[in-house]
């Protein structure tokens, strides 16, 4: 254990009972809440056996008989998924003014989806008793008490979200704590106090959940929104101070700007408290389990994401490199395989013979300790970026500038004689794009003219028809994305342009880069870079 990574004040054997502390999974639910996710109920059942598999404790579905939905997930989870490690948590409401639990149809909703645990919401800030729920506070408690009697009566674990609690504890304290307590007694195995607005600061939660927690003796847990960016650290405030349940979402999904994130909570409680929260080994899952989890809901995974981003240990300046050659931890907080990532060197014009060094080396690429050789490929990276080339978004493009000063030549599968795309404006207002390209491969003439939906997709095309006779393993490659930048420069549309390409051949994907002061001609660029990568890995001797 690294300096950084000292138990915290809530460190506790691992042996201990697992039910002692909970890490809850709201992403089901309140993530689904996000601007632009649209779960399936398909798309819930993948991801709670995601959340299973990571190793959370309970996992909350959604709100059966609130819509046909999350009623059919909780059917279809009890008969398709064998939770391993967590419990299915059911979301519902206290019962209505005036009524009864026992009568009340969302609270049997709640028991008809067989859950064995069900997270109730309450109001905990009399404002929004008297203008939301329009009953009085009196009646609000009887409504919290008469609900969590019912259902722990019919063998159910009862959580009670006390929702706007800190805003309601600023504006009436007793009332709140009156919530809280009411729900402890009436049965409630936690009472969590919600930061539904998002508005706190650490030391306002800390010094809450502590008063909460000596003046109604409940289990206390948390549940932080994101609003003013400190969700994760509210949440870790309020362990400090004595909570014991933390709710998250898988990487920080929820309404308006999101909720405390699933990830960097567990990883700083277990790596950083030293509290065992997962199963064994579960850790090492967590970058694997954020990036499957943002699949499934179609969000590309934040690059920049503690623990799991792919940005999260990659290392760019000079200074840094020259320091992590010798040791990783000096510039590294935690090892990152212990979340399931990697270290990452990127090659830019802040590189220095460290950073091209320890790029080699995760390439593959051996550099001999060639001093000389590393300041020539140092240089050579600083003039190509001076003209607008980046190579910490284009690994593949670095790799064979690499290999080329490495071997002393170019690695050719091809030689381009000519290319040329035309794109022809139809009097019906649609497009005709066409590609013809003119190669040397294996002392062989090629001319090979194709069609496509855009001038590069045509080039793509043509470069394969011409090429797939003597490689077939370009049938496998694919452009999977297709990035241009306009760079600064003197004269508008003349200024210079830059071409990301992605590639992938079903396995491994791989970024090339091209630049010019024409967009197709940096296209070209860059197609011929992920060609040339993607045969050399395809173990193809190249041709000349």
């Amino acid at each position: 254990m690294t300096t950084t990574e000292a138990a915290g004040p809530a460190a506790q054997d691992p042996a201990d009972d697992t039910d002692s502390f909970h890490v809850f999974d709201t992403t089901l639910r309140d993530g689904a809440q996000r601007e632009g996710i649209n779960l399936t109920v398909a798309d819930k059942l993948a991801i709670a056996r995601h959340l299973d598999d990571f190793g959370v404790g309970f996992i909350e579905g959604g709100w059966p008989g609130a819509n046909p939905r999350d009623t059919e997930f909780f059917a279809r989870a009890r008969a398709e998924i064998d939770f391993k490690h967590a419990k299915l948590v059911a979301f519902g409401a206290t019962r209505r003014a005036g009524g009864s639990a026992a009568q009340d149809p969302q609270v049997r909703a709640l028991l008809e989806s067989g859950a064995p645990v069900i997270t109730l919401v309450a109001k905990s800030h009399d404002r929004h008793v008297e203008l939301a729920l329009r009953t009085t506070l009196e009646e609000n408690l009887e409504m919290v008490r008469d609900t969590v009697s019912h259902l722990v009566a019919q063998g159910r674990r009862v959580f009670v979200d006390c929702e706007h609690f800190f805003d309601g504890y600023r504006a009436n304290a007793e009332y709140a704590k009156s919530v809280v307590r009411t729900a402890h007694e009436a049965g409630a195995d936690v009472v969590i106090l919600c930061d539904t607005n998002g508005g706190m600061l650490p030391a306002q939660v800390t010094a809450v959940v502590a008063t909460v927690l000596a003046d109604t003796g409940a289990r206390l847990g948390i549940h932080a929104q994101d609003d003013t960016g400190c969700a994760v650290a509210n949440t870790l405030a309020a362990v400090d101070a004595g909570a014991t349940h933390v709710q998250c979402t898988a990487n920080g999904y929820g309404e308006r700007v999101g909720n405390a994130n699933l990830f960097p909570v567990v990883a700083a409680l277990e790596i950083k408290y030293g509290r065992r929260v997962l199963p064994e080994g579960a850790l090492a899952e967590m970058t694997r389990i954020s990036h499957a989890i943002a699949e499934v809901v179609n969000l590309t995974p934040s690059t920049h994401q503690p623990y799991v981003g792919v940005s999260a240990f990659a290392h760019k300046a000079g200074l840094h490199a020259s320091a992590i050659k010798v040791d990783p931890d000096l510039y590294q907080h935690i090892d990152p395989e212990r979340v399931g990532n990697t270290m990452r060197m990127l090659v830019s014009d802040m590189a220095g013979r460290a950073s091209i060094e320890l790029k080699g080396k995760e390439l593959g690429v051996d550099l001999g300790g060639d001093r000389a050789l590393v300041s020539r490929v140092v240089e050579r990276v600083k003039e190509r970026e001076l003209s607008g080339y980046t190579y910490e978004a284009a690994d593949a493009s670095f790799e064979l500038l690499l290999r080329a000063e490495v071997e002393g030549r170019a690695r050719k599968y091809f030689r381009t004689e000519s290319w040329r795309a035309i794109v022809e404006d139809r009097p019906d207002g649609t497009h005709a794009n066409e590609a013809t390209v003119k190669l040397w491969a294996k002392g062989e003439r090629i001319v090979a003219t194709a069609e496509g939906n855009g001038p590069v997709n045509a080039l793509d095309r043509a470069l394969r028809v011409a090429l797939e006779r003597f490689y077939p393993q370009l049938t496998k490659f694919e452009l999977v994305d297709y990035k241009v930048r306009i760079l600064e420069g003197k004269h508008g549309t003349e200024s210079t342009t830059r071409v990301l390409i992605a590639t992938t051949d079903g396995i491994r994907e791989w970024s090339t880069v091209g630049v010019a002061q024409n967009v197709i001609a940096a296209s070209w660029q860059a197609l011929e870079d992920a060609f040339t990568y993607g045969l050399l890995h395809a173990g193809v001797e190249p041709a000349e």
